[in-house]
């Protein structure tokens, strides 16, 4: 163990797990505190629009899901 006292390194893997977990749900709870740079805004802008250009190219939830099933085995 760390003389300084326990890390957050020293929890097991479902521990770190549950500490992600309760960090999310915080920071879900005020969305508006979480800040957005510049740079991510106009992604989104970019994204957003090329989507209005050409809605075909988007994909549905489900495609989505199928996609990352398949990649990730699942």
């Amino acid at each position: 163990m760390n003389p300084a006292g326990p890390s957050i390194f020293d929890l097991s893997p479902s521990e770190k797990l549950q500490l992600v977990e309760d960090l999310w749900d915080d920071l879900a709870a005020t969305p508006e505190a979480v800040p957005v740079h510049d740079w991510q805004k106009h992604e989104l802008e970019r994204r957003r629009s090329d989507f209005f250009k050409n809605p075909a190219s988007g994909l549905t939830w489900e495609e989505v899901k199928r996609r990352v099933c398949k990649r990730y085995g699942r």
